[in-house]
């Protein structure tokens, strides 16, 4: 729940927005207030939670996600920030700004992470015959 969801309920129901606040923040943490290093039921945020949640970001143009193009070059945690640094198939990816969203919003939705830095770079050029998995490549046609 976000704060302005805290003000209106109390001003409907007559408490104190900070003792529903504290209420909601004790019974279920939410990435705000989960600790990073997996206390408190949240389990910690690791390079391959953070892939794993990558799977889910598929690109639109291809439908294939962006770990099996072999699109995320690298990842990097620290506490409970996460960098991204990634490629997209071409520089002039029509939907680039679409999809660099959906990484930060993938990542961010990962509970204990509090900021998403998502990097782009074309170097090394991204070539799926390297690139890709092998489940990617007979998607794509390529048999080597």
């Amino acid at each position: 729940m976000n704060p302005e969801e805290f003000t209106s309920k109390s001003a409907d129901s007559g408490a104190p927005a900070a003792t529903e606040a504290a209420s909601a923040k004790t019974a279920a943490p939410t990435p705000e207030t989960a600790p990073a290093n997996g206390s408190a039921g949240s389990p910690a945020v690791t390079e391959a939670r953070v892939r794993d949640e990558l799977k889910n970001v598929v690109d639109p143009e291809i439908g294939i996600d962006m770990i099996n193009l072999g699109l995320v070059y690298d990842v990097k945690v620290d506490d409970s920030t996460v960098q991204v640094i990634m490629t997209l198939t071409s520089p002039g990816c029509p939907v680039a700004g679409m999809f660099i969203n959906a990484v930060h919003a993938a990542v961010m939705s990962i509970p204990g992470v509090s900021d998403c830095k998502v990097d782009l770079t074309f170097s090394p050029p991204w070539d799926p015959r390297t690139m890709a998995s092998e489940e990617a490549k007979m998607m794509l046609g390529i048999y080597y």
